[in-house]
């Protein structure tokens, strides 16, 4: 997957990459209401890190969110987790919660904050269920929502679209920043 320039991923993609970045909070080259919103949701975490806070960062892909995930890391001294929905969701009954126990206990203990890079493929919408498959989904938004709220560090969800992500999650939200153009950080 690209990322805006600058960005380095290392790790397990079952438990989550570790993003990186030299690039300052200050120096993304985000529009005025864009860093105006970055910086307060800094300043938030700066007073109280520990604390479950969810943010949504929405805008098209290759706009810079992972870019802005990573740098507002550098800025607070914390680890950023990746979290590769496609490696975690798993078709086998029960491994994607196994999957997500390892993401969560691993974010954890590393005191990291998680981004959720493309979150509406799990964060969207319960479904009336037709099937079995359709209760299972469920099951896993279910898990997924209570695993959020127990999770006592930020965590950031990345979208395309606020119409995709979940309503009950959507209450929960502390902060919602728009990625309308991509971040123009300055070249090495």
């Amino acid at each position: 997957m690209p990322f805006s320039p600058g960005v380095q991923q290392y790790g397990d993609a079952r438990v989550g990459q570790t993003l990186s970045t030299a690039v300052d909070l200050h120096s993304l080259g985000a529009p005025a209401q864009l860093q105006s919103g970055l910086t307060a949701l800094r300043d938030e975490l700066l007073l109280t890190p520990r604390r479950a806070s969810l943010s949504l960062f929405i805008g098209l892909p290759g706009n810079g969110q992972a870019l802005a995930a990573a740098s507002l890391g550098r800025a607070l001294g914390l680890p950023v987790l990746r979290v590769d929905l496609s490696a975690v969701i798993s078709k086998y009954i029960g491994e994607t919660e196994k999957n997500l126990d390892r993401v969560f206990g691993t974010a954890g203990r590393a005191s990291a904050i998680l981004f959720f890079d493309e979150a509406d493929a799990i964060f969207g919408g319960r479904t009336d269920v037709q099937d079995s498959h359709d209760r299972y989904a469920n099951v896993e938004v279910n898990y997924l929502l209570g695993k959020l709220e127990a999770f006592p560090g930020p965590a950031i969800l990345g979208t395309s679209s606020r119409v995709d992500i979940d309503p009950t999650l959507l209450r929960r939200v502390r902060h919602v920043l728009y990625f309308y153009a991509p971040l123009h950080p300055p070249r090495p």
